[in-house]
């Protein structure tokens, strides 16, 4: 603690008080004592061990900062929103007598082309691009510089790009159509070459051994199979089966297993959600007639399933049950394998569900899944375009009768050297075919 002192400031507390005097004769004063120069501690970084490990500790923090910002998302997204599309002219009453492609352009991960909010979505390598309908011009885009597209699809008017990022396809982008803005991100579990089966309010993934179900924000509902990193043990029924194709509808998921110890294939059906996403909630589960057995479609409680050993397509209630059966003879190459993907190739209108076999267009009834009609020689499945059902053929179009199948008309396209399936999406006076890897746009 400091000592206080009266003294006026400036004057020294060392000397004598005023009229008194030191009458004791003075002592020698000892020499100033001087400190002898001793030897500085040496700092501990200036030896060379020392030097060489702060210089390791740079280079790992150089190294580790390097990698970081090498894999990092943001470092390797671009992006580019848009302002809300024109409107598009609205379509014509009937189809056009001729069509001329307007564009094309490369579009590899969309099974199907993506048309909606007046805007077509592409989808190749890391890309996904939002473009003009009728000049092929891109209005906005969302690129993964570093990450390649499993698959997009197109759900709850918004487009959902699924990445390969680590293990299988495990990251999520929901896209607005219109303007391109991030909706909604998730990482997930789904498998390599998977696709998005939509039921209108769900999104389910397929795969061989998991399949993963969303909801609109992307927040998973169900799993399915084989749950990697698992918390839980036995809530999955059959963990160790594989999975054929998957269809979907009124928040229910169907799909045929094959399972050790199954003598022929396995039809299950569950629901889409339930109080525990990995406990899933089975509404039936049932042996089939025979093996290759694929989900064809559902509509309410019935499933649609074809039998190509039996040459046979059987309707399921919603228990189970048989309803009816009707014969559906293909042609080998039709039914040799699993459709790629895990699903059918399918449509659905106003009036009835198309689906396309490999080699030919079947008409099924929304009411009853019952087969109406058939085309032969078809490329896909039909869409209602200007009002009237068009299914793709070699060399052009059909327009038919959507009641009998009758074919009204047929309408040329030139799709040069390509002969394979096609896919059709309508969007206003634009009609869009997914030709393989390549999306094109006739009008």
């Amino acid at each position: 603690m400091a000592r206080v002192t009266d003294e006026p400031a400036g004057v020294s507390s060392s000397a004598e008080p005023y009229g008194s005097e030191n009458l004791l004769p003075r002592q020698p004063a000892a020499p100033d004592s001087v400190a002898q120069p001793g030897k500085a501690r040496r700092s501990p970084w200036n030896r060379g061990r020392d030097r060489l490990i702060a210089g390791a500790i740079v280079v790992v923090v150089a190294v580790v900062a390097a990698i970081v910002a090498a894999t990092s998302d943001n470092l390797h997204t671009s992006r580019a929103l848009a302002e809300p599309p024109h409107a598009l002219p609205t379509p014509p009453t009937s189809v056009p007598g001729s069509m001329t492609q307007l564009w094309q352009a490369p579009s590899s991960a969309t099974p199907i082309p993506i048309g909606q909010s007046d805007t077509v979505t592409t989808a190749d390598g890391s890309e996904v691009a939002g473009r003009d309908p009728l000049t092929g011009q891109i209005r906005w885009h969302y690129t993964r510089e570093n990450l390649q597209l499993c698959t997009v699809d197109a759900a709850w008017g918004r487009v959902n790009a699924v990445y390969h990022k680590t293990m299988g396809c495990s990251e999520v982008t929901q896209l607005d159509p219109a303007t391109g803005r991030i909706t909604a991100q998730r990482n997930g579990d789904a498998e390599l070459g998977t696709r998005l089966v939509n039921d209108g309010s769900h999104v389910t993934t397929t795969g061989k051994h998991l399949l993963d179900t969303w909801r609109d924000d992307l927040v998973k509902s169900m799993e399915y199979g084989k749950v990697p990193f698992l918390q839980n043990a036995n809530k999955q029924p059959r963990p160790n089966c594989t999975y054929g194709t998957v269809a979907a509808a009124a928040d229910k998921i169907g799909v045929i297993e094959r399972c050790p110890g199954d003598r022929t294939d396995r039809l299950t059906v569950y629901k889409a959600t339930a109080e525990h996403e990995d406990e899933p909630k089975v509404t039936y589960t049932a042996l089939l007639a025979g093996k290759r057995a694929r989900v064809i479609a559902m509509s309410g409680d019935l499933t649609g399933v074809l039998l190509p050993d039996q040459n046979l397509y059987v309707v399921y209630g919603a228990d189970g049950s048989q309803k009816a059966a009707y014969p559906m003879d293909l042609p080998d190459a039709d039914t040799a394998n699993d459709p790629v993907g895990g699903t059918e190739a399918t449509t659905r209108t106003a009036a009835g569900i198309y689906w396309y076999t490999g080699s030919k267009t079947v008409a099924l009834s929304r009411d009853d899944l019952s087969p109406r009609w058939t085309l032969d020689g078809t490329l896909g499945p039909g869409i209602t375009f200007a009002t009237q059902l068009v299914v793709p053929i070699r060399g052009g179009l059909a327009v038919l009768n959507e009641m009998n199948g009758a074919t009204l008309r047929t309408v040329g396209i030139d799709r040069g050297a390509y002969s394979g399936p096609v896919r059709l999406t309508a969007l206003g006076p634009v009609l869009l075919e997914q030709r393989g890897p390549t999306l094109a746009a006739l009008r």
